[in-house]
């Protein structure tokens, strides 16, 4: 049992005077807060052995199981144990020490702190109607459209249903009943982004698009039949090894000029994946993210837990560097092009209940940055039909419109800047992290 301490008139003030130096935060995350509210855990979809964070005592075991040789892994990394930052900045708000890990109310950043933390939460508010973000991942989740609905109607949300046009499952194929083969670990997946799209973005429609297998083959065919849908915005958040195949992929599934295409780095430390490393696409790093006394109030690092498990960056061996990247480390292209929250310490609050018992988990891996990115390319708006998105960011470099992240580091590289985070562009976080929409505007 939590000990709570009741909230007296003066203790409420304290709370209510912190997050309005954080930003402004969402009604529901608000009444969390002064309720003194918070949980943690997840039960495990697949065999995995649980990571420890050196941002704190929080464990996590990877939602999808290991892939076979060939196919593309899911990127979501489900909290199991520990205290995250949510909690223990909600421990110094009330005084109240987190209670023991259970799925009965949320352990993560919500909407309103990742609005927040990015300086969105005026353009979340007044746009993106009329935008659609296509989400592709592998394989269905049954209860993806209840899930959706439980974290939107928690969080204050509008609806996003089938009914009332918002939201849209689909197959690779286009058919909205002829579905791929259920699958719990990636049913964990889609949760995590269709919550993280609706986050960022509560007025933009919402398309997934399920691919029959984890193969390239596939989910590149739901990522042409997103963009086929309308989608203008399309969410990636697997990736595996690179190939001398890459080239020909690219073609075929990612060259789309006025469509952003977010992908997410890996998970796996320092090294190049594919389809991160697509030219066309925008590569999304991960960062530490916590709350503090700054007039952002808010604070980042490079998400690393050892050498091999962290944000994603290094070389391409394969695919051409854009026009836009200029760093002279890389031959080829570059990996990532902007960063967001992924550290399952710092971790997001995600509603799920296909496979587990349901309730509220905390996530995290670039599989929560690269649909936040999407988000904020969905609130700046529909890109030029000529253009290519990732190219955006590259002309804002060095502004008040990104967050440069300076410190840490996602192991060890012969070119510092491609695994160390320094002043300007490096590998794991890019350019930095969005503040506003500017750097997000073609």
């Amino acid at each position: 049992m939590r000990t709570t301490t009741p909230h007296t008139t003066s203790n409420r003030r304290s709370i209510r005077g912190r997050w309005s130096r954080l930003g402004p935060v969402s009604v529901a995350t608000a009444a969390l807060l002064l309720a003194g509210l918070g949980t943690a855990g997840h039960a495990a979809a697949a065999p995995a052995t649980p990571a420890k964070s050196t941002a704190g005592k929080v464990t996590w075991s990877r939602a999808c199981a290991t892939p076979r040789k060939g196919l593309m892994a899911c990127k979501a990394l489900r909290v199991t144990g520990g205290t995250t930052a949510f909690q223990k900045a909600e421990a110094r708000t009330d005084g109240v020490t987190p209670r023991a890990a259970d799925a009965s109310t949320p352990s993560g950043y919500g909407p309103g702190d990742l609005q927040s933390a990015y300086g969105l939460t005026s353009a979340a508010a007044s746009r993106g109607s009329g935008e659609t973000i296509a989400i592709v991942d592998a394989y269905d989740d049954p209860n993806a459209e209840a899930d959706l609905a439980t974290y939107r109607s928690h969080y204050g949300l509008s609806a996003c249903t089938t009914a009332n046009g918002c939201f849209r499952k689909v197959g690779q194929t286009g058919s909205a009943t002829s579905l791929p083969t259920a699958d719990s670990g990636w049913a964990q997946e889609i949760s995590l982004d269709l919550d993280m799209a609706s986050a960022i973005c509560p007025n933009c429609a919402i398309l997934l698009v399920e691919a029959k297998s984890s193969s390239m083959a596939d989910l590149g065919t739901a990522v042409n039949r997103a963009v086929t849908l309308g989608a203008k915005f399309v969410s990636n958040s697997y990736g595996g090894g690179e190939s001398s195949s890459d080239a020909s992929y690219d073609t075929s599934y990612f060259k789309h000029p006025g469509v952003a295409i977010t992908v997410s780095a890996g998970d796996s430390g320092y090294g190049a994946e594919y389809p991160a490393s697509s030219q066309y696409v925008t590569a999304v790093g991960g960062t530490a993210l916590s709350s503090d006394s700054s007039g952002r109030g808010w604070t980042e690092k490079v998400w690393s837990t050892s050498s091999t498990e962290g944000t994603g960056s290094g070389c391409s061996a394969y695919d051409t560097k854009p026009s836009w990247q200029t760093d002279t480390g890389c031959a080829k292209r570059a990996v990532s092009d902007v960063s967001a929250v992924a550290d399952p310490a710092t971790g997001v609050s995600v509603y799920d209940s296909y496979g587990v018992t349901a309730g509220w988990y905390t996530f995290g891996g670039t599989s929560a940055s690269a649909p936040v990115i999407a988000g904020v390319y969905a609130l700046a708006g529909t890109p030029s039909t000529s253009s290519y998105p990732a190219k955006f960011p590259y002309a804002a470099a060095g502004t008040s419109s990104l967050n440069d992240v300076t410190s840490g580091s996602n192991g060890t590289c012969a070119t510092a800047y491609l695994c160390t985070a320094r002043a300007g562009y490096d590998g794991p976080t890019g350019l930095g992290t969005p503040q506003g929409l500017t750097a997000f505007t073609g």
